[in-house]
């Protein structure tokens, strides 16, 4: 791995990490996981049976993949930190990506059970990766903590509004110490390379890819596009300017 992905004390070759919620089927799925290259999914563990197994978390092991459990559908600290160490007597697994949200309406983080409740599972000795809204400050706050990463959201989860507001996911990279992973509102491939260009170290998605028309077409594309927008941030695009400019220069 020549530019991995480091999380905590983890490298994952993959800067792409998929979800497995909305896919048609298996079949699918398995498809599409494949096509992204992926070495880290999420699995929420309020919708599934971890202990008795089920077909996500079968298939993700037979591909090699790391499952990583969230805390979908949790509205306060309390329910996200039973259900992280229900997850990790489950799947042995220390790792959880947080997620409090304030309703099911807009599915938007709630800043002060999420920093509870980030709080809590740091001390219990969790690997935390905070899904949170695109507000520098809470971003900042979530990693003062004990944070192994920040997630913020390019825009509403499902919504395929891509980045809303770039400026603040600017702002959050520029003064984080710890991986910054746009998480929610990838609507297509652009969205992913456009959240590397602006210097995230990671994306991850789900509804973007496993409700395309062809999931495994638009998993395959993902992946291009963070690999290129990771080059493109590598290279150093070059500056704007507001008059045009000879690209040979006069004689």
């Amino acid at each position: 791995m020549d530019d991995p992905l480091v999380i905590a004390d983890r490298e994952f070759g993959s800067r792409l990490i998929m979800g497995t919620g909305g896919a048609a089927n298996l079949a699918v799925l398995e498809r599409a996981l494949l096509a992204a290259g992926t070495e880290l999914t999420t699995v929420a563990m309020r919708r599934m049976d971890a202990v008795g197994g089920t077909g996500v978390l079968d298939l993700l092991r037979r591909l090699g993949i790391e499952p990583l459990p969230n805390t979908a559908g949790c509205r306060t600290a309390a329910e996200a930190v039973l259900t992280a160490r229900l997850a990790r007597e489950a799947l042995e697994t220390n790792w959880v990506k947080l997620e409090v949200v304030a309703d099911d309406r807009t599915l938007l983080p709630d800043s002060v059970e999420l920093l509870d409740a980030a709080q809590q599972l740091v001390d219990d000795g969790f690997v935390v990766l905070p899904y949170t809204n695109d507000d520098p400050v809470l971003a900042l706050r979530l990693e003062e903590v004990g944070c192994a990463a920040v997630m913020p959201l390019g825009s509403p989860i499902g919504t395929g509004l891509g980045i809303r507001n770039p400026h603040n996911i600017e702002l959050i990279v520029s003064r984080a110490s710890v991986p910054v992973i746009l998480d929610a509102g990838i609507g297509t491939a652009s969205d992913a390379a456009q959240a590397m260009e602006l210097g995230c170290s990671a994306v991850l998605l789900a509804t973007a890819v496993t409700r395309a028309q062809d999931p495994e077409r638009m998993a395959a594309a993902m992946r291009g596009a963070v690999e290129a927008g990771r080059s493109a941030l590598l290279a150093g695009r070059i500056p704007q300017r507001f008059w045009a400019q000879a690209s040979s220069p006069a004689r």
